[in-house]
């Protein structure tokens, strides 16, 4: 097999901050498995007022066992809405049950779903979720309709959403289960799954929501969305700092979703070229392209990205394959880093009997992996934090990560001593520089070295984990003034399969999720990749 990119090249956020969804994205995951085992949606309640509120019930039922999406909607005013994560009040909430819920459950639902954080959910609760409704398009979608037409196609496509979610949690939050209690079940297997599924019935929910408010308001003319062009809305999703951590604090996890997606690409560029390979590569790319030529931002870096993105697109279109190999060498020499991300993507999309195993092993016994090991010597140690951190930051860090006392959110601020009682052990490049300091003469094991030293106890965990795990470690400054988040944001969001990425600042984005997906009814009938991930 090909060799795969040393983590000194994949592990910049400059490349980080260019990945794509792809084959191995847990959405698309998720899509696979419930198609090929047959998986069947229903809705057991669906109780929608006019004016849009109500409660509904979603029950996805697998081979073994069943999950429903319990959803209340709310009536809120156009001044109680907010992406902020302080918000007291939503136009939708949820909450993904394990099983069918009975009429206490839903009791109990209803009276702490809709209170979110102030709320409490329990173990027969696998995620928590609520969403806000687009501004710009909800109420456009259900005037068309009551009119008994169409919905701008152009405004469908500028916004791509009838509402966005501004939190999914799941894994233990606010008396979740943990993951712990489902990881063994196979539908679960990969991450992120409970989480995937909920914003996948959250979809089907809101379209349903709106074409019933539209035959409500005039049941004599209203029409549903034609099916093409309900595929175009996907789920937006507003998300912030508070998941820039999650990339520092699971090393073990972000290794394994890295050395996936490098195998996989490993793996393409070993396969050998065919008319079947080289026409599903093209479809991919064609839609790909079209894609980025819909994709806005407002954002200066992400705007400077997309225009070098869609003259690589063009660059692209017009390459012949001779084959994978020699395709990705002209893309080294001729894309910008963005472009080359996008071709990882698309070279894997033909080729799913190569790369679609890789999605079992993208989890990770993250328990098994913070054991340090006290009988390694010192200067195996030394040797380690200077494989994966060669080189200091230089100068004092410009910015600190700290948790808010309100919200107890992950925050990134200027450096200063205020600070400092609450900073968070996320600027692994800088501690590594301290541990190779505090090094620098030391011998005997390492146990010794930390009863003398135990303030480097993190450090030296995260070098142990790396030298096991290379894609393990961010190869960045993360206390640096030229930091931008929102590369740590994207590239956890790819692997989730998000698209359409839109910087708002350089510490939040807005996302789109399951744009151009099936929907459960759908699902049956599609082909054999239910979803390229790709709007058609």
């Amino acid at each position: 097999m090909s060799p795969l990119r040393p983590p000194e090249q994949v592990m910049r956020l400059e490349r980080m901050g260019a990945f794509h969804q792809c084959r191995l994205s847990f959405m698309r995951v998720l899509l696979r498995r419930l198609k090929a085992e047959g998986w069947r949606v229903t809705r057991p309640l669906f109780e929608i007022a006019a004016d849009g509120t109500g409660r509904a019930v979603y029950t996805a039922q697998g081979p073994e066992r069943a999950y429903s999406l319990v959803c209340f909607a709310h009536d809120l005013a156009d001044a109680d809405r907010s992406d902020r994560v302080i918000a007291t009040r939503w136009d939708a909430t949820f909450a993904l049950h394990d099983g069918v819920p009975t009429e206490a459950d839903l009791a109990r639902l209803e009276a702490n779903v809709p209170r979110q954080e102030a709320g409490r959910i329990g173990p027969g609760e696998l995620c928590l979720s609520r969403a806000n409704r687009s501004v710009r398009l909800f109420a456009h979608v259900v005037d068309a309709l009551a009119a008994g037409r169409q919905p701008d196609p152009l405004r469908v496509e500028a916004v791509g959403y009838l509402m966005r979610t501004t939190a999914v949690y799941g894994s233990g939050k606010f008396g979740a289960a943990d993951r712990a209690r489902i990881c063994d079940r196979p539908e679960f297997a990969a991450p992120f799954q409970p989480e995937m599924l909920t914003v996948w019935l959250i979809r089907s929910f809101v379209m349903d929501q709106v074409e019933a408010m539209a035959a409500a308001r005039a049941p004599d003319t209203a029409v549903t969305l034609e099916p093409a062009l309900r595929r175009r809305f996907g789920i937006g999703n507003s998300t912030g700092l508070g998941m820039a951590p999650f990339l520092v604090n699971h090393p073990a996890l972000l290794h394994r979703w890295i050395a996936a997606r490098e195998t996989a690409l490993a793996r393409v560029l070993d396969a050998p070229v065919t008319p079947e390979t080289i026409a599903g590569f093209e479809a991919a790319r064609d839609r790909a392209a079209a894609n980025v030529a819909g994709w806005q931002s407002r954002h200066p870096a992400q705007a400077e990205k997309l225009a070098g993105l869609r003259a690589d697109m063009e660059r692209l279109v017009a390459q012949p394959v001779e084959s994978w190999g020699l395709l990705w060498t002209w893309a080294q020499a001729a894309l910008s880093v963005e472009g080359q991300e996008m071709l990882v993507s698309l070279m894997m999309e033909p080729h799913g009997h190569l790369v679609d195993d890789l999605a079992d092993g993208m989890a990770a016994d993250e328990a098994a992996c913070f054991a340090i090991d006290g009988a390694m010597s010192v200067a195996d140690l030394r040797a380690i934090v200077a494989r994966v951190h060669p080189g200091a930051p230089q100068g004092a860090p410009a910015r600190i990560w700290f948790t808010s006392a309100d919200k107890m959110e992950p925050r990134l601020g200027a450096a200063c001593p205020e600070l400092e009682p609450y900073a968070q052990p996320l600027t692994c490049a800088r501690d590594a520089a301290r541990l190779r300091a505090a090094l620098a003469g030391a011998t005997g094991a390492v146990a010794d070295f930390l009863i003398a030293h135990p303030e480097h106890r993190h450090a030296v965990r995260r070098a142990q984990i790396a030298a096991r795990h290379p894609y393990a470690e961010i190869r960045d400054d993360l206390a640096a003034g030229d930091l931008r988040p929102f590369d740590m944001l994207r590239a956890k969001l790819s692997f989730f399969g998000a698209g359409r990425f839109d910087p708002r600042s350089d510490r939040w984005l807005r996302i789109e999720m399951f744009r151009g997906a099936p929907y459960p009814e759908e699902l049956p009938a599609c082909g054999a990749e239910p979803w390229a991930g790709l709007p058609q």
